[in-house]
């Protein structure tokens, strides 16, 4: 029977406080924070930090599938879920497939992975970047992260058992491809004829369906748009007990659309006990449930969900979050730029996004980005390419460049980072304070967007403090 390997999730490390949003607008805030994704993140870039921790904890052999999923996909045509697989180091001989336009598109990915893995795998990666209104309520709710969920068949640690879904038009939260900001019609109907009602249809009609009560449930995934439609929903269905286990995440992260309910599967995962049945539910345009038993422990990713929320840097300024989000343009910086070539782009897409090295066969000695001479004996084309995307290292030596970095985030740290396989990597450190960093720093690599030149999106590593 098919199951869940393990999950993970990838909060941003920025967050920013919503009476900071509140008090940019004199208005009232909600509580807590909501996660921010940094300057050089996306959909992408956060799925794939997520991904890359999943096939770490549960092993990238015989994964034969990789499923995108996320209303804020990089570009609206081309396959995100390609250019993952190429940036995961996956291999091409595989399918991939992206999903869509749908806030249950992520459990949608994750049930279509469930019927499709066979005795192979299936890796499920979601990342949202969703932008509400200026003064609105979606403003401070939203928030940004990722998630992935590995699944296959035989001897999963964690059972799939039956799932249960139900369509339902209705026009109550959109975004044309016109629209940068989320619209929503009154709030009442949104929530009453459309949320709570749908979402109890399916999740009373996947308990009926197994036979199960209430307190047969463990864990109740069911993520809410806010904090009063999660309460109510949980009253409706009669999961309040099971609910009150689950912390939805909305006031240390905010709702995270597509990829919420992964988010939320990944931190529950992370406490799951053999015998506990967990529920996890997405709304939109329908609803679907999907219910799952834990028989033993699944493995769980490096660092976990709580360590995530426990070292978070906080965005102080308001401007610099529209910035972050492109809603309002700095002064222009970083002048210094050639325009890229997608020729190079795809010739040297080995060591641009699949982070490979070369080892010489020779003298054993190792570089990146991939050199057919070495370096060391001069050897020609003897060489081994290495992944360094899932090594860690540490900082060899570094700068802080005042001049080259964007207006809303000025200070560069140049960096030279000494791989565990004794590679020299040199690039831009993210992810952290510029007065923390020192010799000796802790790091690892992850993709991030460099730029918009070209006319297409750039995306290249960076290094980042481990969490």
């Amino acid at each position: 029977m098919a199951g869940i390997f393990t999950a993970a999730a990838h909060i941003p490390y920025l967050k920013i406080e919503r009476k900071t949003i509140g008090g940019a607008w004199e208005r009232g805030a909600q509580k807590g924070c909501r996660s921010v994704a940094g300057s050089d993140e996306d959909s992408l870039t956060m799925a794939a930090e997520a991904a890359g921790a999943a096939l770490e904890a549960g092993g990238r052999e015989k994964v034969q599938a990789l499923y995108f999923a996320s209303t804020t996909a990089p570009y609206r045509e081309k396959a995100a879920a390609a250019m993952l697989a190429t940036v995961l180091d996956l291999g091409g001989n595989m399918e991939t497939l992206d999903l869509g336009n749908s806030l249950r598109s992520g459990l949608g990915a994750l049930k279509l992975a469930l019927d499709t893995a066979g005795d192979g795998k299936v890796l499920v990666a979601s990342g949202e970047k969703r932008i509400g209104y200026p003064r609105s309520d979606q403003e401070q709710l939203f928030g940004d992260a990722g998630a992935a969920v590995l699944v296959g068949g035989g001897d999963a640690p964690v059972a799939y058992l039956g799932g249960y879904a139900v369509t339902d038009e209705i026009t109550d939260v959109w975004r044309t491809q016109e629209d940068t900001y989320v619209q929503s019609w009154e709030g009442r109907f949104v929530t009453g004829e459309g949320y709570l009602r749908v979402t109890a249809q399916a999740v009373k009609g996947l308990m009926s369906q197994m036979g199960l009560k209430p307190e047969d449930i463990a864990k109740a995934i069911i993520p809410a748009p806010d904090p009063r439609s999660g309460m109510g929903i949980l009253k409706k269905t009669g999961l309040s007990q099971a609910g009150e286990a689950v912390d939805s995440q909305l006031e240390q992260v905010g709702f995270c659309g597509a990829a919420h309910p992964l988010v939320m599967l990944a931190a529950v995962l992370e406490q799951a006990q053999p015998g506990e049945k967990i529920l996890v539910a997405a709304y939109g345009d329908g609803a679907q449930a999907l219910l799952f038993e834990v028989k033993s422990a699944p493995a769980l990713p490096a660092v976990s969900v709580a360590q995530q929320l426990a070292k978070r840097g906080e965005l102080k300024s308001y401007a610099r979050f529209l910035s972050f989000n492109g809603l309002v343009e700095p002064q222009p910086g970083e002048p210094f730029r050639l325009v890229p070539s997608a020729t190079v782009t795809w010739r040297e897409r080995d060591s641009l996004l699949r982070c490979r090295g070369s080892k010489c066969q020779v003298c054993g000695t190792a570089a990146f980005p991939i050199q057919r001479i070495c370096d060391h004996c001069r050897s020609m084309d003897q060489f081994d390419t290495v992944r360094l995307s899932s090594m860690t290292g540490e900082v060899f030596t570094f700068s802080r460049d005042n001049l080259a970095g964007r207006p809303d985030d000025p200070v560069i740290v140049q960096t030279v980072v000494q791989m565990e396989n004794g590679a020299r990597f040199y690039g831009l450190m993210t992810d952290a304070d510029p007065n923390q960093v020192d010799l000796g720093m802790p790091v690892k690599l992850t993709l991030r967007r460099m730029h918009d030149l070209g006319g297409f999106h750039n995306y290249f590593w960076k290094c980042r403090p481990v969490r």
